[in-house]
């Protein structure tokens, strides 16, 4: 049989002292002595006791419990962001929920309501590419559960958010491409409702529009992520009249696709046709032909300034009992990593 837990009651009985002295000598109050301090303090140890966690967290309502939702772990860049919210979250002794969506709505949603029902202060959350609706979103600010969107960001009014600024970023891209004497540059986009894809789009065409090359919308073609819909893009650049010499893909698993799929055509990689990603990870180090440069999105920071920010908002609202809402919205910019100057 488990032994009884020791309680408070158990030491002021023994001493017989009052509950409440007993709980002030346990956290140091100043209002209780020394001598009586020592004694309290010396019997719970003799007697293994433990404070009640539930009941400090009742009473300071708070659990400590932070929920991450990701669309995927064992994406390299995603792990990054959970890496960087861990770091934070163990330093400020949160402890973290963690669930992944696999980029499904209903799954989405039912590990944020069971991430409710365990009563966490707050969330982090990175959306599902096919997440289209936001009510479990406006469920959980509802119950007074604050929210900060990391990198695949809702289109929601009034929201907290980190992500990264990718228009400096694509800029770069073209004008890295651009230098090399390239001026037909394909765009394989990720899904057109993504906040990213949208801001993808518009500094690709900025930056066309600064080296005095015609936009073509042909040349950007969206994908679903998946390796058949990369391939599919892939196949709707390469059938263009006027095939292009240089693509930008939305992220290095992209690349890795097409630059597959572009192999098996005999197209002969960073020569016939050059390639820049975004994401730099790390799995371009792993591939014989790897894109000539990538765009760097720094997701271990977006963890670490994402937690730090829901922390932040999480002690002032519990402090400030749910006043005003104040925005906390943050993009660290982007930046362009050339692996290989050919």
């Amino acid at each position: 049989m488990t032994p009884r837990k020791v309680t408070i009651i158990d030491i002021a009985k023994r001493l017989n002292i009052s509950k409440s002295t007993v709980s002030r000598a346990l956290s140091d109050h100043h209002s209780i002595g020394l001598r009586t301090k020592m004694r309290v303090q010396q019997l719970a140890s003799e007697l293994n006791y433990e404070p009640d966690n539930r009941a400090i967290f009742f009473k300071q309502r708070k659990t400590y419990l932070i929920g991450l939702i990701l669309p995927s772990f064992s994406n390299g860049f995603f792990a990054s962001i959970v890496s960087g919210v861990e770091d934070v979250a163990y330093q400020k002794k949160y402890t973290l929920l963690l669930g992944q969506s696999r980029d499904d709505q209903e799954r989405e949603k039912n590990i944020v309501e069971a991430m409710k029902d365990h009563r966490v202060d707050g969330m982090l959350i990175s959306i599902s590419k096919n997440t289209l609706s936001y009510e479990h979103f406006k469920l959980l600010e509802k119950n007074n559960i604050p929210i900060v969107f990391i990198d695949r960001i809702p289109e929601m009014q009034d929201i907290h958010f980190i992500a990264s600024k990718l228009e400096s970023g694509m800029i770069e891209a073209v004008n890295f491409l651009v230098k090399k004497g390239h001026s037909v540059i394909g765009l394989i986009n990720g899904p057109e409702k993504f906040s990213a894809s949208k801001e993808r789009h518009i500094a690709y065409v900025k930056a066309l529009t600064e080296n005095r090359i015609k936009y073509n919308k042909e040349l950007i073609v969206y994908s679903d992520l998946a390796m058949e819909g990369n391939i599919e893009a892939s196949k709707k650049l390469l059938s263009l009249v006027r095939r292009p010499t240089a693509i930008i893909t939305f992220n290095d698993y992209v690349a890795l696709d097409v630059i597959h799929y572009c192999k098996q055509q005999k197209i002969k990689i960073n020569k016939d046709i050059s390639f820049v990603s975004f994401a730099n990870e790390a799995i371009c180090n792993y591939m014989d032909h790897p894109p000539l440069a990538s765009v760097e999105q720094f997701p271990y920071q977006q963890g670490q300034k994402a937690t730090e920010m829901l922390i932040e908002i999480i002690e002032k609202t519990k402090s400030e009992n749910g006043n005003k809402k104040e925005l906390n919205n943050l993009l660290l910019p982007s930046q362009l990593i050339v692996r290989n100057n050919l």
